[in-house]
């Protein structure tokens, strides 16, 4: 098992010597490698298991190359919406709408998520529309 971050560019993946990985895991937070995070659990056991795991964090939907820029995975894609329920991530106690977000790169509000109103499970059918498109054929688990 690797001990660093699980690669998230290309050039990750050259630093770890690897031509190819076995599983893309495409979530709508940031990536954090903390056991309190479900993404970061699952590609950790996945890793502890032998497969090459490699992250795809907020990912611009608008893009398609944003989804194929560290290649095609060997075995499938998982799929998470991240880490909170949709309705925690959007609004406050007082159901005042969020402006920040914890869980994105310099706590602005995710574009995808939040700007453009998607919500939960509908964040992992964009995803899943994007990658059935772009990648037919490929097996994807959300």
């Amino acid at each position: 098992m690797e001990m660093g971050f699980l690669p998230i560019s290309k050039q990750d993946m050259a630093a770890r010597g690897w031509q190819e990985y076995d599983f893309l895991l495409i979530t709508g937070d940031a990536y954090v490698d903390h056991p309190s995070f479900g993404p970061a659990v699952i590609s950790r056991v996945l890793e502890a298991e032998g497969y090459r795991v490699a992250v795809l964090a907020q990912p611009d939907w608008r893009k398609l190359s944003a989804f194929t820029m560290l290649g095609r995975p060997r075995l499938g894609v998982f799929i998470s919406a991240g880490n909170l329920d949709s309705m925690v991530a959007h609004y406050t106690a007082a159901k005042r709408r969020r402006h920040d977000d914890a869980y994105s790169p310099g706590g602005k509000a995710a574009l995808v998520i939040f700007f453009l109103g998607i919500m939960g499970l509908t964040i992992c059918l964009v995803f899943a529309g994007i990658l059935r498109r772009r990648r037919p054929g490929h097996r994807t688990g959300i």
